[in-house]
């Protein structure tokens, strides 16, 4: 481990700022070029649910919707397309901080954070979406067709996707407060039906009103948690364990 003043500490954590800015504007670059094929793919299920109940179709509501729209999508993808490489930044800040046995602990963190991070945003896109969208279209007077705005569509889907991402680093959340020492298994558990009541309004205020749609956010929450106490249990004492006996 090496050791490091504040000075050094400020000055490592700016430069790695600066790269990962670096690595999202070149990213924005290639997204924002190829704006017009991300909107597509964030149209799709969009177009698929209108199909299904009578048509619709997708406007823009404002003058300057298409500019900002490709603006703040290209935004929000280039977080998503470059999480590998501001992922790999943020390794190499903390590393130097770190012994070589917690170097080995930590390097599969990340490994795991990209996984549940595509696998967030596939959830997202090929569940979410379509169940939600779904759903929505088929609440009121059927046979009407729907007028969207395109910005408003395409900035939300983006955060959601985002967000999803986010929210399936939970294991890894729960995994790395077990290494500081700040959660247990056994705390873990006590918590649960508080964290599942949480899910439940989170979920209640994220999807459309009505159980399924809502029971197919809450429920994967719900795994994502387990998971978490499950690595805790199984990652995360054995290797305390071992390195308080040595």
């Amino acid at each position: 481990m090496k050791e490091m003043g504040l000075i050094d500490h400020l000055e490592e954590l700016r430069s790695a700022l600066i790269k990962i800015l670096i690595i999202i504007l070149i990213s924005f670059v290639a997204c924002y070029a190829y704006g017009d094929l991300i909107q597509e793919v964030l149209l799709k299920p969009l177009r698929d649910a209108l199909g299904d109940f009578g048509g619709g179709k997708v406007v823009y509501l404002g003058l300057l919707d298409k500019v900002l729209s490709q603006f703040q999508v290209a935004f929000y993808s280039s977080v998503i397309l470059s999480c590998p490489l501001w992922f790999y930044q943020v390794w190499k800040f903390i590393s130097p901080g770190l012994y070589d046995h917690e170097k080995k602990a930590v390097r599969p963190f990340l490994i795991i954070g990209l996984f549940l991070f595509a696998i967030g945003v596939s959830f997202g896109y090929f569940i979410v979406f379509p169940l939600t969208f779904q759903t929505l279209m088929g609440f009121g007077v059927q046979n009407v067709e729907a007028t969207i705005g395109l910005k408003d569509y395409l900035v939300l889907s983006s955060k959601v996707l985002v967000f999803l991402g986010l929210i399936f680093q939970l294991p890894n959340v729960l995994l790395i407060l077990g290494f500081m020492g700040l959660v247990t298994k056994q705390s873990l558990a006590n918590m649960r039906r508080y964290v599942y009541v949480g899910f439940a309004v989170v979920s209640a205020m994220l999807t459309p009103p009505d159980v399924i749609t809502m029971m197919g956010l809450w429920l994967p929450l719900v795994v994502l948690f387990e998971l978490g106490i499950l690595a805790v249990a199984l990652i995360v004492h054995p290797y305390l364990s071992r390195h308080h006996m040595k």
